[in-house]
């Protein structure tokens, strides 16, 4: 008895999950569009499948069974069959690619084409055709494309697809190591999708989407078609991987750098210039960092999966930069270099030896991760920085003059002396360094406060070790100069290297201590690294540290040794009386104007006091990382008891306008010291430039059908032309997606410009306007 069967309906899901998690939903006045909504309730169709006893025949009977299609190249899973098939005796089996009209309808993935040739539009586009490998490298953040190659022509109306990409040992979605990448009409920037952009026959490209925020490394790549016949998930084929990494030109991307000069010198140069010596007879050699040769980007993704740290945090600048600070080093994780400062360097090469990276990386990954034998702060410093060039983090060589290695967090280089001034050796841990390197880092640094993105400190050299581990970093160039050494990674101890000064202390009858002489300008000199676009030395040391001498530099020294072992070694303040704040006047500055502050100092003593200030200004990324100075003051403020003083503080328009970037942040930072009581004062102060609004007209009555427009108007705030203005236009039911390249405005002008539509769907409605051109950003408008 052959008894008849049904298939199950397959399931379906929407092409994009509408709910848009992550993104800020628009606000705006409503349409109020006078037409009454139109139910729709499409019915659902279940399909009946004939011949079900033919098709139990096929399966049962070896010489009904059809043959494989020798085209078919995938391995197909078909799902919606009823579990009837396992109750009489199948088995389970599902039905295999020849399984005769079920298997033709299906839709199957038969080739995929990445687009990877080093000179295609992908890599070219995304600067890594450098490297000298044949595989699919893209950076996260950014578009790419690619063809598929179906058994069928592609049905947008019955058929799904979507992507999936893999990396780790135990990919999870909720994790970002396993990312779904479904089909959307338009795409959007800042995450994953993909979209159709062009279709031949049975070929379909893709134009795909990436996460800004997405974790670097290899990932797997997966086709899942679904038809109403079922669904197929294509064979993963490993020369079909992908390769993430980080986007320095991605501004979005935590290592954006804005400068493509920058650029080319600090991700694209696969060659570099160290410097040693002392700092009278400073040498230099050649580097070969050699970031994009063949097995490179292979050996550098093996010390991250080495690292035995979860693929899921490979996503942040930050703890990568701290593995690999690790990892370059082999103390506590057997990494890359094994270090040697005794002289003898049997059993391994002498440090001196080494030219590049290259050997030294591909050596520790073909022989499974055996350190390499030896390596010196250079050699540590030259392959950290090949690591993260080849990751796409901006990376440069950084050596340091009188270099000091704190040991005991004093923040002081300690030399102590007997009751005959002779050096206790057993007690002189602390040390100074002809010269040490290290490696700068570009990042944002969202974990740290406004204005300490930017170039971070990081050093492989295992010299002290770090939340139980020898590395060291990423510490802000910003917080290091400013005594800000509470923050983290690590700031104390590259302080210490290039701004501590060397204490003198002699031993008593009684066995205690006492200071006796203070070196200030003995630490930390000549700070250098390759220039920008040619082989000059840079001196780099103003980023580290104020002029020597100066009371900035004072007071940065005192800040930050308050936070050390040893915060007796300065005079601390007789008394904190004096307090000082910033603040600002209704909504703030407009762009265009002048930016007035108010500085307020408070003296509740009973005593006159005098205030030495300083004071900085500075424009900055929205990210916190400080682009440059733009004004310097120095003032001195006598104040009287209980008085309060108020200081008027402008930064004219004239000091700013050629150093604006995105968002227009502008960072005041005041320092200052009471000179009665040695008193250190210290604030900073984040404000915007306000931009102004696009202001929106609706023209005529908001009717589904009716043609209708809305009115755009704008005035110029700017002493000077915008140039190259664009306005873009867009509205769900209303409008789709505009461009409008309007030209220049001229100086303080007003212009407005119509733009007509005819809206497709009832019900409250947002229109949404934009202005861009180089001079002015964030000018948005809504109705």
């Amino acid at each position: 008895m052959v008894k008849y069967f049904k298939r199950m309906p397959v399931e379906t899901h929407s092409i994009r999950n509408r709910s848009a998690v992550g993104r800020f939903p628009s606000v705006s006045i409503d349409f109020g569009l006078n037409t009454e909504e139109k139910e729709e309730n499409p019915e659902v169709k279940h399909v009946e499948k004939g011949n079900a006893c033919h098709q139990w025949l096929c399966k049962v009977c070896m010489c009904c069974r059809p043959k494989p299609d020798d085209d078919d190249i995938t391995d197909t899973l078909v799902t919606g069959i009823d579990e009837t098939d396992k109750e009489e005796g199948t088995d389970g089996e599902k039905p295999g690619p020849g399984d005769g009209e079920l298997d033709e309808l299906l839709l199957k993935v038969q080739s995929i084409d990445l687009i990877k040739s080093k000179s295609g539009q992908n890599r070219l586009e995304h600067h890594t055709n450098l490297y000298q490998s044949d595989d699919f490298i893209i950076r996260r953040g950014q578009n790419f494309l690619m063809w598929i190659t179906l058994s069928r022509p592609f049905d947008p109306k019955t058929d799904k697809l979507h992507l999936e990409l893999k990396t780790g040992p135990m990919p999870t979605v909720s994790k970002g190591t396993h990312v779904i990448i479904t089909l959307v009409e338009r795409l959007e920037n800042g995450r994953w999708e993909a979209a159709v952009v062009e279709q031949k026959d049975k070929r379909i490209k893709l134009s795909v989407n990436s996460s800004p925020t997405a974790v670097i490394g290899r990932y797997k790549l997966l086709v899942e078609t679904n038809s109403p016949n079922g669904k197929v998930t294509s064979t993963h084929d490993p020369a079909n991987d992908i390769y993430m990494l980080f986007n320095p030109w991605c501004e979005d991307d935590a290592v954006f750098m804005d400068a493509e000069n920058e650029r080319k010198e600090y991700v694209l140069n696969d060659v570099g210039r160290i410097y040693y010596g002392t700092q009278n007879q400073i040498g230099v050699r050649t580097w070969n960092y050699g970031q994009f040769d063949d097995g490179i980007l292979d050996a550098c993704l093996f010390l991250l999966e080495k690292s035995m740290t979860p693929p899921s945090g490979w996503g942040d600048a930050v703890n990568v930069v701290r593995i690999i600070s690790a990892m370059i080093n082999s103390p506590n994780d057997r990494g890359v270099l094994e270090g040697n400062w005794s002289g003898d360097y049997s059993g391994g090469s002498s440090p001196t030896i080494w030219s590049g990276s290259l050997e030294i990386l591909k050596e520790y990954h073909k022989n499974n991760g055996t350190p390499v034998k030896y390596g010196q702060c250079w050699v540590f410093a030259g392959v950290f920085t090949t690591v993260l060039r080849c990751f796409g983090v901006p990376s440069r060589t950084v050596s340091n003059f009188n270099s000091a290695h704190d040991t005991d967090v004093s923040l002081t280089t300690d030399i102590y002396l007997d009751e005959n001034l002779d050096p206790i050796e057993y007690l002189n841990a602390d040390s100074i360094w002809n010269f040490h390197v290290w490696t700068d880092c570009w990042m944002a640094r969202p974990d740290l406060p406004p204005g300490m993105g930017g170039w971070q400190a990081v050093d492989a050299t295992p010299q002290e070790t770090s939340q139980g581990t020898f590395r060291c970093g990423p510490a802000s160039l910003a917080a290091i100069r400013n005594g800000q050494v509470y923050l983290k990674h690590d700031a104390a101890f590259v302080f210490a290297e290039v701004n501590s000064d060397k204490i003198y202390w002699q031993r008593n009858l009684d066995g205690t201590f006492t200071q006796i002489y203070s070196e200030k300008r003995s630490v930390g000199h000549f700070i250098s690294t390759k220039a920008v676009g040619s082989d000059e030395r840079n001196d780099i040391t103003h980023l580290y540290k104020h002029p020597e001498g100066t009371e900035e530099e004072r007071i940065s020294v005192e800040t930050a040794c308050l936070y050390g072992s040893k915060s007796n070694a300065y005079p601390s303040a007789t008394a904190e009386d004096v307090s000082v704040e910033v603040s600002m006047d209704g909504l703030g500055p407009k762009m265009g104007g002048d930016a007035d502050l108010t500085i307020t100092l408070r003296n509740s003593s009973l005593e006159n006091r005098t205030v030495f200030l300083h004071s900085q200004a500075a424009v900055m990324y929205y990210t916190g990382v400080h682009k440059t100075t733009v004004r310097k003051d120095k003032t001195e403020v006598e104040m009287l008891p209980n008085e309060v003083n108020i200081l008027e503080w402008t930064l004219e328009y004239k000091d700013y306008k050629d150093q604006l970037v995105d968002q227009t942040a502008l960072m005041l930072t005041l320092s200052g010291r009471v000179k009665e009581t040695q008193q250190v004062l210290a604030t900073q102060f984040s404000f915007r430039l306000r931009t102004p609004d696009l202001i929106l007209k609706s023209i005529g009555n908001a009717v589904v059908g009716q043609k209708m427009a809305v009115e755009i108007s704008f005035t110029n705030p700017l002493p000077q032309v915008l140039k190259a203005v664009i306005f873009h236009v867009e509205g769900l039911g209303l409008l789709t997606a505009q461009k409008i390249n309007h030209g220049d405005i001229s100086s303080h002008a007003s212009v407005s410009l119509t733009e007509y539509f005819v809206p497709t769907l009832p019900g409250p409605r947002k229109l949404l306007a934009s202005l861009d051109c180089k001079q002015l950003t964030q000018v948005h408008g809504r109705v």
